[in-house]
């Protein structure tokens, strides 16, 4: 498929299943995270690629985060919390690590990391693989950060779900540029 298909066609696919992306495919994903526009190549990123006991182990720190949070054991939350990780084979979590630097500021090496995770999202698109970018409470909670092992300084920017879609593949919403872009100044 060409980047420009690629750009222009690609959706969420939310409803994902087995198998997981080959280690061919996945090392495609990878390396298209690593082609992120990076301000002073700081590489100020880093990835878990979690599958299997990751996925069970993840759930559990949902649950154990959702507990702390709402404080009843049968709360619906907690009740799902463990299942969220199991709605794909694989799960990327991407982690903006920034580095002190004179000229970068970090929300400029957030921004790296984002991007690379939207070149994962249309690497997969091409790949024929089903994706998605989700965030939600998982990706702020301290908890689960300290179970993740990360570094204070670190931020989760997605947890991303790679599978097989599901689906019939979803329409492309037809937007017109003209809403979103403009002149300027206004001639």
């Amino acid at each position: 498929m060409d980047a420009l298909t690629a750009l222009h066609n690609r959706v969420s696919e939310p409803r994902l299943t087995g198998p997981a992306p080959s280690a061919e495919q996945q090392e495609a994903l990878f390396q298209a995270a690593l082609r992120a526009p990076d301000h002073a190549r700081l590489r100020p990123w880093r990835f878990l690629v979690l599958e299997g006991q990751g996925l069970e182990r993840l759930g559990e720190l949902f649950a154990e985060a959702a507990l702390a949070r709402v404080g009843d054991p049968q709360a619906p939350e907690v009740l799902r919390a463990p299942s969220l990780p199991q709605r794909a084979p694989m799960v990327v979590i991407a982690i903006s690590s920034p580095r002190a630097h004179p000229k970068v500021p970090e929300i400029e090496q957030e921004m790296s990391c984002a991007v690379a995770v939207g070149n994962m999202l249309l690497a997969a698109h091409a790949l024929g693989l089903g994706a998605v970018w989700r965030t939600g409470e998982p990706a702020y909670d301290p908890l689960i950060h300290e179970g993740l092992g990360l570094q204070a300084h670190e931020k989760i920017v997605a947890y991303l779900y790679l599978g097989q879609s599901t689906g019939a593949p979803r329409s492309v919403p037809v937007l017109d540029s003209r809403d979103f872009f403009r002149r300027w100044p206004d001639s």
